[in-house]
C-alpha cells in the first residue's frame, strides 16, 4: 500500500494472524485426535469444536482482510469455502458469485466491503458479492438496515473504533487499486461498487 502507516498496520495484521493460527490449528488437532479414541463426548465437546473452527475462520478472513496483500490469486471454492465457515449458524448468508480465481487484493476490497454491509445489518440479511469486467458490487439485503450516513460517507465528525476500522480502511485499500468506492441504499438494500 502507498501509505506507510497502512502497510505498516497491514504487516503487523499479518504478523498477529500468522501466529494464531498455528495454535488454533494445534487445538482443532487435538479435538480430533480426541474424536477419534473416543475419548470425550458430548455437547461440551461440540460447542468447543465449532468455537475452534469459526476462530480459525475468523483468522483466516481478517488475515485476508487486514494482512498483507501479495500476487496470490484465490479460487471460487477457496473463498467461498471460508465464507460459509465463517458465517456457519450466523445471522448473515453471504453468496460468492465470482465463478474465477480473484487476486487477493479483490478479495481483500470483497472482504473489507462485507464488513462494512454487516454493520448496517444488525438483525441479519443476505449479502451477495459480485464481480463483472474488473467492477465488483456487495449488496447487502435485509428487512431492517441501520445506515448511519456520516459514517458510511467517510465523513468529518465520525470517530472510528475498532469495531469500524473497515470503513477506514476500504477507501484506502481500493486506491491502491485505482478505484472509488460507492454506495447507495433504499429501504431494504444497501450496495457498495468499487
Amino acid at each position: 500500500m502507498g501509505d506507510n502507516s497502512v502497510n505498516l498496520a497491514s504487516l503487523i495484521g499479518s504478523r498477529i494472524c500468522h501466529d494464531l493460527i498455528s495454535p488454533i490449528g494445534a487445538i482443532s488437532n487435538g479435538l480430533e485426535l480426541l474424536d477419534l479414541t473416543g475419548g470425550v463426548e458430548g455437547p461440551e465437546m461440540e460447542l468447543i469444536s465449532d468455537s475452534v473452527g469459526n476462530a480459525g475462520a475468523r483468522i483466516q478472513f481478517f488475515r485476508i482482510a487486514y494482512g498483507a496483500v501479495g500476487p496470490q490469486m484465490m479460487g471460487h471454492t477457496e473463498v467461498s469455502g471460508l465464507l460459509n465457515d465463517l458465517n456457519q449458524g450466523g445471522r448473515i448468508l453471504v453468496q460468492w458469485t465470482p465463478r474465477e480465481a480473484q487476486s487477493r487484493a479483490e478479495v481483500r476490497l470483497a472482504f473489507l466491503a462485507l464488513q462494512c454491509l454487516e454493520t448496517a445489518m444488525p438483525y441479519g440479511g443476505v449479502i451477495e458479492i459480485c464481480s463483472s469486467g474488473g467492477h465488483w458490487s456487495a449488496t447487502g439485503t435485509a428487512d431492517k438496515l441501520n445506515v448511519d450516513e456520516k459514517l458510511w460517507k467517510m465523513a468529518g465528525g465520525v470517530e472510528i473504533t475498532p469495531s469500524l476500522v473497515q470503513f477506514a480502511l476500504l477507501p484506502v485499500a481500493a486506491a491502491d487499486l485505482g478505484r472509488k468506492v460507492t454506495m447507495d441504499h433504499d429501504t431494504g438494500t444497501i450496495t457498495l461498487r468499487f
